[in-house]
């Protein structure tokens, strides 16, 4: 269970959100730039909403409920 605002940068908590359908808010620094569903997650990126984001450039955030 993940909570609201976690931030997730493991494979598993990747797929955990990618198989539950568990939305995730993006940001780069302290500016959000989207939110979504993971439709792809790799070693370098995570894709949401057809774009892919550096896991390097980006944190990835639980928004379960959201």
């Amino acid at each position: 269970m993940y909570l609201n605002g976690q931030m997730i940068f493991d494979d598993c908590h990747f797929l955990d959100h990618m198989a539950s359908d568990v939305p995730i808010q993006v940001y780069r620094g302290t500016i959000h730039k989207d939110i979504g569903f993971i439709e792809y997650y790799g070693k370098e990126f995570v894709k949401v909403n057809s774009i892919l984001y550096s896991r390097k450039q980006f944190t990835f955030i639980s928004r379960p409920g959201y």
